[in-house]
């Protein structure tokens, strides 16, 4: 699913990446006055709010980092949701000037940018619903333009396409580039910069038709109080967050009384923990099945494809969950949940390897990690799974990303 693991941690000289990652701001000496501090915080605050989620970090957590008192930070900015505003508008800022104004191919630009500004998918995918409304809109339509821009440069390239043809591949882009966000994993340089270069470049060549219809998926009535509870929180956590929906939310939502919700569930976060672990089963239950059904290895992997990414049509909610609530969960829900999920990304990875042997363990990751993370952009995006052929887009892309070659199976 795209699993965060990226760390870093305090020392004497500042903030270091463990594993890779782009060059971030050392802690200055306690009693100066740097005069790019108000960067040097945001770059802080970048770092905390991905590690740790925005509810995690305290003010006075972003002052320790740049060794100033929580007073001085307050000068700087009037509070959290000013400090993140200013975070993610300058992640999602930097993407759009790379795009703007760089001379480089298209691919190398994305990538490149991507790398530098590596915690843009998750502050943007996870941390911006903490926005306040006129914030959140106004760095949506930061986030549009680096879109629009895209696929502007994509129509330069290929005039045939349409406005609306163009911008899904925009997307499909971006979500690729920004895949590196939600994982640790890297390469020795050059080959980390040039494999993105390469996988940011299979979305912008790809065979666009949106046309036709698509069958949106309804959930079935059910009888069982349970079964709505969490039907319906499991929509109020997407889109809300879990720290933003109360019982009594959930309860309104399904007709009762909040605290009816407990003759069901002991607490809200057992409401979450069965939400993540029932989106890991389905996940492993569709993958057993492509697998079982599958004579080689290239027939599994089309079929694992296919099977996640109707996964993922069928429960955006669900997607949306795993991608921003996981850090939500109670200490050992969360180990679980990453752990399968962990497990599930290996399975790709082993089969992507049985038709790849010269592919590295890192290099077949990354590659995973770009499939399945572009299809989560994609479908938590309204606007963007609703449109008719964007399934078989996926697939195609999904395939090409993972070097597996196509059948005549239907889409």
């Amino acid at each position: 699913m795209g699993i965060l693991q990226r760390r870093h941690v305090l020392t004497s000289g500042g903030w270091t990446l463990v594993a890779d990652g782009p060059p971030v701001a050392t802690r200055p000496a306690r009693g100066t006055r740097p005069r790019n501090r108000r960067q040097l915080i945001v770059d802080a605050a970048a770092i905390l709010f991905a590690e740790r989620g925005y509810n995690d970090v305290a003010m006075s957590d972003v002052a320790e980092a740049v060794a100033i008192g929580p007073s001085a930070l307050y000068r700087h900015f009037r509070g959290k949701h000013d400090l993140l505003t200013a975070v993610i508008s300058h992640a999602v800022g930097q993407v759009e000037t790379a795009v703007a104004t760089s001379d480089s191919a298209l691919p190398a630009t994305l990538a490149t940018a991507a790398m530098a500004q590596r915690n843009v998918g998750v502050l943007w995918r996870r941390e911006a619903r903490h926005l306040t409304a006129n914030d959140h809109e106004a760095v949506r339509k930061l986030a549009r333009q680096v879109g629009d821009r895209v696929a502007e440069r994509i129509r330069d390239r290929r005039p045939e396409l349409g406005p609306t043809e163009s911008q899904m591949l925009a997307w499909c882009a971006l979500g690729v580039a920004n895949s590196i966000s939600f994982h640790a994993l890297t390469l020795p340089e050059p080959a980390f910069t040039k494999l993105m270069t390469k996988l940011v470049a299979v979305p912008l060549e790809a065979r666009v038709e949106l046309s036709g219809t698509r069958n949106a998926s309804s959930p079935g009535a059910t009888h069982s109080r349970r079964e709505t509870i969490l039907a319906a929180a499991t929509v109020l956590f997407a889109e809300r967050g879990y720290a933003g929906v109360s019982i009594d939310d959930i309860g309104a939502a399904v007709g009762i009384a909040g605290p009816s919700v407990y003759n069901h569930f002991t607490a809200k976060s057992d409401i979450l923990s069965a939400v993540v672990f029932r989106g890991n089963e389905w996940l492993w239950m569709r993958f057993n099945q492509a697998a079982a059904d599958a004579s080689e290895p290239a027939e599994a992997l089309r079929a694992v494809v296919c099977s996640y990414r109707d996964f993922a049509f069928d429960n955006p909610h669900i997607v949306q969950i795993l991608l921003s609530e996981m850090a939500q969960l109670p200490a050992d829900d969360r180990k679980r949940s990453s752990d399968a999920q962990r497990a599930y990304i290996d399975e790709w990875v082993h089969l992507v390897r049985q038709l790849q042997p010269d592919w590295s363990a890192a290099e077949a990751r990354i590659r995973v990690q770009a499939c399945q993370i572009m299809i989560n952009d994609i479908v938590v995006t309204r606007r963007l799974r609703d449109q008719p052929g964007v399934a078989t887009v996926l697939k195609d892309i999904g395939f090409a990303l993972l070097a597996v070659q196509h059948d005549v199976s239907p889409p």
